[in-house]
């Protein structure tokens, strides 16, 4: 995108140049450089285009027109050391691009910069996979129609990029960390890929205070990674793992982020959550976990977002701290809400709470109807044997 400034082009010569090479790895052997050869193979298609357009017209003047100074630079170099920057971090502000809106923005880039499928970016925003698929299409339309040209934005324009930026980290992360679907809980190379991502930002930006709170939340949740599945990829629920699994050196770091974030005096969302993760990392057993000190942080987290997973969390915070009914009462509330409605999450905390409460019969009913309804394996195996482990309970 730096170097040829044509998002569709781009992205339709590395799609070429990865099926090139998934047709010639496996019996040529991995190349010393893999990114290096992705990135030379690419260019050369983009490159290829153009001379058949030139073929095609037979019009010097319209190749000229198609090849602008810096591509026939570009070209002419392909082998210098500009193709081997690492330009994800520049793709990411370039793709929140000025020309769409904050959702479309998010939306475009995790699917061109962070490599999500068009379902699992629909699962993150809680709609359809048919509406997701005709949002990015409209986004790649409207850069299109804009005239805006994709390149580095100024600082100027990457401080009004930097929240749309965050929050495709944030999703990039989530689905590292607990995926969507398919048969592993983790995909490490996302959750790695955020995390070294927002690193980069925040040595970019070392005094924001959101930027470390979000970097701090990857940490500390991170950190507890080696503990969340069993020998053989079963999920293992907070409550119930090795706490010396837990990744000490990344929860110090973490806590001390967000520590520093939070005393500078102006606080956001993940600087909250951030101190939510760092409240569970530094209890040393699950029941130390202070409980009433997570709930008053969901409180403040609730004044400033409309997230209804935020609103899920806060219900479970609730049901620790007052009980399960109370709990049960939130959960409740938020059955009328859409973006929830259907969610596998909120039948599994529903199903969570009312087994507290000691209702075993309906908490099985909502155990089977949220397995029924996550495309995650190891989720489907966990509330599974959740609701086999209290059918035979009641036999």
């Amino acid at each position: 995108m730096r170097r040829f400034r044509d998002f569709g082009a781009a992205e339709d010569a590395v799609q070429e140049a990865l099926i090139a090479a998934a047709s010639q790895w496996p019996r040529e052997g991995v190349p010393d450089e893999p990114r290096a050869w992705l990135i030379h193979v690419a260019s050369r298609r983009i490159a290829d285009h153009v001379r058949s357009e030139a073929a095609r017209r037979r019009r010097e003047a319209i190749v000229v027109s198609l090849v602008p100074p810096e591509l026939q630079i570009a070209l002419a170099a392909d082998g210098d050391e500009a193709a081997l920057e690492d330009d994800t971090l520049t793709l990411l502000f370039m793709c929140c691009h000025p020309a769409l809106s904050t959702p479309s923005a998010i939306a475009l880039t995790l699917r061109a910069v962070g490599g999500l499928t068009t379902a699992e970016i629909a699962r993150a925003f809680l709609v359809p996979e048919a509406t997701m698929a005709q949002r990015i299409s409209r986004a790649k339309q409207s850069i299109k129609a804009s005239g805006v040209p994709f390149e580095r934005p100024t600082p100027e324009a990457r401080a009004g990029r930097l929240g749309a930026v965050l929050h495709v980290l944030y999703l990039i992360f989530n689905e590292g960390y607990t995926s969507s679907s398919g048969p592993a809980l983790h995909r490490d190379d996302l959750s790695g890929e955020a995390i070294r991502l927002t690193r980069a930002v925040h040595a970019l930006l070392p005094d924001d205070g959101e930027v470390a709170g979000l970097l701090a939340l990857m940490l500390l949740t991170d950190a507890r990674r080696a503990a969340r599945t069993g020998p053989l990829g079963e999920l293992i629920p907070l409550a119930e793992q090795d706490r010396g699994l837990w990744d000490q050196r990344a929860i110090a770091e973490g806590v001390a982020l967000v520590t520093a974030a939070l005393s500078r005096g102006s606080i956001g969302a993940y600087q909250l959550q951030a101190a939510i993760a760092a409240v569970h990392d530094e209890a040393a057993r699950a029941e130390d976990t202070d409980w009433p000190q997570i709930l008053a942080l969901y409180g403040v987290l609730m004044r400033m977002s409309d997230n209804p997973m935020v609103a899920l969390s806060h219900a479970i915070a609730t049901a620790m701290v007052h009980g399960p009914r109370a709990g049960l009462d939130l959960l409740n509330a938020l059955d009328a809400d859409a973006r929830l409605s259907g969610h596998h999450r909120l039948d599994a905390a529903r199903a969570h709470l009312l087994e507290r409460a000691g209702d075993r019969e309906a908490a099985i009913a909502h155990y089977r109807r949220a397995a029924s309804r996550t495309t995650s394996i190891p989720e489907q195996n966990y509330l599974a044997t959740q609701a086999a482990r209290l059918s035979d309970a009641l036999k």
